[in-house]
């Protein structure tokens, strides 16, 4: 198995890149696809440290409990990954029907016009 640090190395990428984005990008496309991106590296270091929580307290157990819980490995971390997919589902199909309607309005997806909604 690979060390825990590479995998955080590449979550934590991941996020910079996606905040980077999120704050440098004006099209909200763009800054939804960046959102995505931070979500994804959350779910990665989840998946990762769950294993890893996992394989720690596989080593202190007796064999005959190893069997079992090897067959639920990580399982945890699949499921808060699920439900943080669950919710970057419903932001997508809320934050498309948004940007849909402003591009229908304004003919632009810039994300610096939506200023003109403050008055």
């Amino acid at each position: 198995m690979m060390p825990i640090n590479y995998y955080i190395f590449v979550a934590i990428a991941l996020f910079c890149i996606g905040v980077i984005g999120v704050l440098t990008r004006r099209n909200a496309i763009i800054i939804f696809m960046c959102v995505e991106l931070m979500l994804n590296a959350v779910n990665l270091l989840l998946i990762a440290f769950s294993k890893m929580h996992h394989q720690l307290a596989l080593k202190g157990g007796d064999a005959a409990a190893n069997v079992v819980n090897a067959a639920n490995a990580g399982i945890e971390g699949q499921l808060f990954v699920f439900f943080i997919m669950v919710v970057a589902a419903a932001e997508v199909a809320v934050g498309l029907a948004i940007i849909v309607m402003m591009f229908r309005n304004t003919h632009s997806v810039d994300v610096n016009f939506l200023n003109r909604l403050k008055n």
